[in-house]
């Protein structure tokens, strides 16, 4: 298999287009620097030897104001609250997890390379896991950005102290230079080669060649990259020296000049990421025991306290709850039990994870550490459940799936590696208790009637020990451990295991592998991620910051199938997660850690929250509602109490959502629905399905076959092909006057700063200690570049027709003024104009009568749904339940449907069901045939949506509406076609009919 990648993501172009616009007005530039030999370092330097080596660096010529401009304008666009002043050269990207991250960084690289000429970049990482995983994804897109970058030649290397020659490579090298680290190698500087002198690196510290290239640093996952308080990893990344700084990560602790965001919540509205269920298995009625479970302690103001869960009694029931405890209290008293009879808490020591807390029994005690549990039901019992769970799940999956060629693997996080596999005094291994559990529970399931059709001609015994295997850090004996990454020898275990599950991905995802269940403790906890993980269960507790996010993260990547091709939709992407926590307590402790991790506050408007609202203008280019406006607008919704002081939403404005009745004053009433828009998504909470409300959606037969529904289906049911003809003289002109009506291009500034130079052993420092303002400066001697191969390259436009804009343009001074700004300005704006004209030409053509999605795809697709979104025995749909999205308008439209006399058939079209568009597939909402007047049948496909106004909708959401409106034009070749509508309510369906 080779995993295929996909380069025309709008979201990632979007996160890449934000870095580079960081550099707007930048021009292609790179500095050479001279690496010495010195003398007396090495064998040459005593014969009298010297030599020179022509290095070559990175070189930003931007000012400050110029650098904090284009940051604004990055952030208005994006939507994020605009930074006051430029403060350092870090630049954040947030993105949640399993969106791309690693591919986004990688091809911003080449994007900064191909635009402004940086070659050296450094990519550092928390941990050997996630090295090992950018190692492994520059492998396998090494020929895709060869591809896309014409042959682009780029070296990437780890580093490792023991080859430092490469280190020498990366700042000799004329091609592009990616270099990829550990923190914990290059962050303690007394004991590291990084910053000795050596021989390999022409006398040179290597440290000192890295600074000369001024490299763009990449961090992945900052918050663990930095050290915290005491940030020696953020030293580290300063001591090279670097042009800039670029985070990324989807948990971020500092927000270094925040220029994307692609949060959690955004990704799973847009089906980026699997859908996430929870499968909670909850003790009922196991309250016989003295249970008290230690959760965490403190010391605040001199009280030292414990925070418990225990068995209270409430009324006539027994409900377990958290209390906070000190030294002495009788746990008979608080919970009301007998059961607790000379129970008492001893000693409390605070001390973070490893805190400890003493119970006092009738003549012993008992320590516990935090998460420990005396009094519960047998642990093992729940987990042998929990690992039943899990692969049932599993193979229910896999009887829908493996027909698409989707291999299905589960993942389990366990307490101690001893539990899956020990081994004896003579070092043979030895099975553990979940190794055995599972093995044992694997073969019942083989038997139970549902899934016998998957053990055809499998000899269960054999096939059970080969289905499951361990990921964990490996020691020199070659057996199985326990290992922190913190220091070098336990980064060396960890890196035996990580070398066999990251290097072998598409080996995992493969049918010829048998491997399905696998095992760990804290190996894969980050920097793994596979994208055919359905299931987790968590055979440890869950509860520590970030816990959740971490543990869900290893499965929220969108699946693939055999031929390596990413697969969308919720119907085939559900992560199931099997967890002791209730569904709702998930969800809920879920959500806090998003708000912790993210900065997202759930139910908090913000000031800037609207300011990246489009707004029409008279020529017709976009423009942005701004900061002003959307504090106004804040302002407002404060005044009218639909939001607190806090900016916290009321019910007031949940009311007013839900029945439609917002409205905004006079000057902002335009921008209705995209504000009505922003703010059901802060209202709203994070979308959590529970695994046991999932049901099976079967056809109603006598609909489906009923000839109501065939004439409906008959003329909706053919599939088309699409050409795109561009009208190339209006594209020209179009493309002349957005030039012409563009901003202004400044010329170059010159500012002179001053700075205190300090010379030592390491190298001369400088600090600075003044700057003057810009000064315009006149460069009259430029060298003007090839601007047509250039717009070219950008564009993919004929050098004809580039000339023809570029003259009819009026701005080819501008050029001359400042050529770099000027081209990426006009390559923009042309690319803009271009996927107008794309929508605009399009001709959709049948492509023939044997070419159509059957109805009986209907019965053998297999359609599920959750209770919460399910409007449940509809009497006039094919299917005897309505699957709506958790949006309000999708359930009151399927309610409209089964309420009015006038609607005799409908469907809520299927995921299967798709039209081809130029920016992916699109799957139209609604079916419906309407009868008029009691006699005349109409037929419609219906697209809801909030608004009405194309301009209310993203583009290319509006784009896809807009092809999937000329592809059902091209059906309509018989008596009474098909009409293809958008609609917010049924009544304007109806409107529709009377026309």
């Amino acid at each position: 298999m080779k995993l295929h990648f996909e380069p025309d993501l709008d979201y990632q172009h979007t996160a890449i287009e934000a870095v580079c616009d960081l550099f707007r007005g930048q021009e292609i530039n790179r500095t050479e620097f001279t690496v010495t030999r010195r003398p007396g370092g090495g064998v040459q330097g005593e014969l009298g030897l010297a030599e020179n080596e022509l290095g070559i660096g990175n070189r930003l010529t931007l000012l400050d104001d110029e650098i904090i401009s284009n940051l604004k304008d990055i952030q208005l666009r994006n939507g994020l609250p605009p930074s006051g002043r430029l403060g350092s050269g870090d630049f954040t990207v947030e993105m949640e997890t399993g969106t791309g991250k690693t591919y986004v960084y990688l091809r911003t690289i080449f994007e900064l390379s191909k635009r402004f000429g940086f070659t050296k970049f450094v990519i550092v990482v928390p941990s050997v896991a996630i090295k090992e995983g950018v190692y492994k994804t520059l492998q396998i897109t090494e020929d895709h950005f060869k591809g896309l970058y014409s042959g682009q030649p780029f070296d990437y290397f780890l580093y490792d102290s023991a080859k430092l020659g490469q280190v020498r490579n990366f700042a000799t090298s004329p091609t592009i230079q990616i270099m990829v680290v550990t923190v914990g190698a290059i962050n303690k500087k007394d004991v590291n080669n990084l910053y000795k002198d050596s021989e390999k690196t022409g006398g040179e510290a290597p440290i000192d060649l890295i600074r000369a290239t001024r490299p763009v640093i990449i961090v992945d996952e900052p918050q663990s990259v930095d050290g915290g308080l005491e940030g020696r990893g953020k030293q580290a990344l300063d001591a090279m020296n670097p042009l800039c700084t670029l985070r990324y990560s989807a948990t971020h602790a500092d927000k270094h000049h925040m220029v994307y965001r692609l949060d959690a919540v955004d990704a799973y509205d847009r089906k980026l990421v699997k859908q996430i269920e929870v499968a909670s298995l909850e003790v009922e009625g196991g309250h016989n025991k003295a249970y008290l479970r230690f959760l965490s302690a403190s010391n605040k103001r001199g009280a030292i306290t414990a925070r418990v869960e225990i068995d209270m009694q409430e009324g006539g029931q027994v409900r377990r709850r958290e209390k906070v405890v000190q030294d002495g209290d009788d746990l008979e008293d608080l919970t009301g039990r007998a059961l607790y009879k000379d129970c008492r808490i001893g000693e409390i020591r605070p001390a973070g994870d490893a805190s400890l807390l003493e119970v006092k029994t009738a003549g012993s005690e008992t320590f516990l550490s935090v998460g420990q549990t005396i009094g519960d039901v047998d642990a093992d019992a729940i987990k042998r459940q929990m690992i039943r769970r899990t692969i049932h799940e599993h193979l229910e999956k896999e009887k829908r799936l493996a027909p698409l060629g989707i291999k299905v693997l589960s993942l389990f996080f366990i307490d101690a590696v001893e539990h899956y596999r020990s081994y004896d005094a003579d070092g043979n291994s030895v099975k553990g208790k979940y190794a055995t559990i599972f093995e044992q529970e694997y073969a019942r399931a083989a038997k139970l009637p549902e899934f016998v059709s998957l053990f055809k001609e499998v000899d269960v015994t054999s096939d059970a020990a080969q289905v499951h295997d361990g990921y964990f850090s490996i020691d020199k004996n070659k057996r199985w451990t326990d290992t922190a990454e913190n220091n070098q020898a336990n980064r060396d275990s960890a890196e035996r295991a990580y070398n066999l599950i990251m290097r072998e991905k598409e080996k995992l995802l493969s049918f010829g592998t048998k491997l399905k269940f696998i095992f760990s403790h804290s190996a894969l906890r980050e920097g793994w991620d596979n994208p055919n993980v359905f299931q987790i269960c968590t055979l440890r507790e869950v509860g520590t910051e970030r816990e959740r996010r971490q543990t869900i993260g290893r499965g929220l990547r969108l699946c693939v199938n055999q031929k390596g091709e990413r697969l969308r939709g919720f119907e085939v992407n559900t992560l199931t997660v099997i967890a002791t926590e209730g569904y709702e307590a998930f969800a809920e402790n879920l959500q806090k850690e998003i708000e912790q991790d993210t900065g997202i506050r759930f139910g908090i408007v913000e000031k800037h929250q609207f300011a990246a609202i489009p707004v029409p203008t008279p020529d017709g280019s976009a423009a942005m509602l701004g900061f002003e406006e959307s504090a106004a607008i804040y302002d407002w919704l404060k005044g009218e109490g639909f939001i607190d002081n806090k900016g916290k939403v009321q019910d007031k404005l949940r009311a007013a959502l839900k029945d439609g009745t917002l409205a905004l004053q006079e000057k902002h009433a335009a921008h209705l629905p995209q504000v009505k828009e922003v703010l059901r998504k802060i209202a709203g909470r994070l979308d959590i399905k529970n695994a046991d409300e999932r049901r099976p959606v079967k056809v109603r037969k006598e609909v489906l076959h009923g000839a109501e529904f065939q004439e409906l289906w008959n003329r909706i049911k053919h599939k088309t092909t699409y050409r795109v003809h561009f009208d190339n003289a209006k594209l020209i002109k179009d493309c002349s006057k957005a030039i012409a009506d563009g901003p202004p291009i400044a010329k170059t500034r010159l500012t002179i700063r001053k700075a205190d130079l300090a010379i030592g052993q390491g190298g001369v420092l400088a600090t600075e200690i003044s700057s003057s303002g810009p000064v315009t400066i006149d460069e009259g001697d430029i060298v003007l570049p090839d601007v047509l191969t250039d717009l070219q390259d950008r564009t993919q436009l004929t050098r004809r027709s580039l000339v023809t804009i570029l003259t009819e343009s009026g701005r080819l001074a501008d050029f001359k003024r400042n050529p770099q700004a000027f081209i990426e300005l006009a390559a923009e704006i042309i690319n803009r104009t271009k996927r107008l004209a794309l929508v605009d030409g399009i001709k959709y053509q049948r492509v023939g009568a044997d070419r159509f999605y059957a109805q009986e795809l209907f019965e053998q697709e297999e359609l599920i749904g959750y209770l919460k979104n399910m409007l449940q025995d509809t009497q006039k749909s094919v299917f005897e339940h309505v699957i709506y999205d958790s949006g309000g308008v999708e359930r009151t439209f399927a309610e409209q449907l089964e309420k009015n006399d006038a609607v005799k058939v409908y469907a809520k079209l299927p995921g299967w069901f798709k039209i081809p568009t130029p920016l992916g597939s699109y799957n139209p909402d609604w079916a419906v045939l309407v009868l008029v007047d009691g006699q005349e049948r109409l037929y419609f496909v219906v697209e809801t949506k909030g608004s009405l106004f194309t301009d209310d909708l993203r583009d290319q959401e509006a784009a896809k509406i807009a092809c999937g409106e000329a592809h059902f034009k091209a059906l309509a070749v018989c008596e009474s076609p098909a009409r293809y509508v958008k609609a917010t309510k049924l009544s304007d369906v109806i409107d529709h009919a009377s026309l």
